[in-house]
């Protein structure tokens, strides 16, 4: 499993636990004001705090990587539209082909 799908699955778990904690939280709520619904508020909020951290996390990682393509492209530019050329070639044979 690659770094990418590390953080993808943890990003989807974070998620997953906001939405959940999200229903408890609304139902439980429902009839009580006491503690009870200031402990899941907090777990709520703490929740939330973690999926936007993941969020931040993997928008650098796209950015670093966006920025690492970009100089590649930059260093090797003939050799890039000729990957690029060949991808394009490959697909349209193979979407043409019956």
């Amino acid at each position: 499993m690659t770094a990418n799908e590390v953080s993808t699955d943890k990003l989807v778990t974070d998620l997953k636990r906001v939405v959940r904690d999200s229903e408890e939280l609304l139902k439980d709520s429902a009839g009580a004001v006491g503690d009870k619904a200031h402990d899941l508020r907090e777990r709520l909020s703490q929740t939330l705090e973690s999926a936007k951290a993941a969020c931040r996390r993997l928008e650098e990682k796209a950015i670093d990587g966006a920025k690492a393509t970009d100089k590649v492209i930059r260093t090797h530019p003939y050799e890039s539209i000729g990957v690029a050329f060949g991808i394009g070639l490959l697909i349209g044979v193979l979407v043409t082909r019956k």
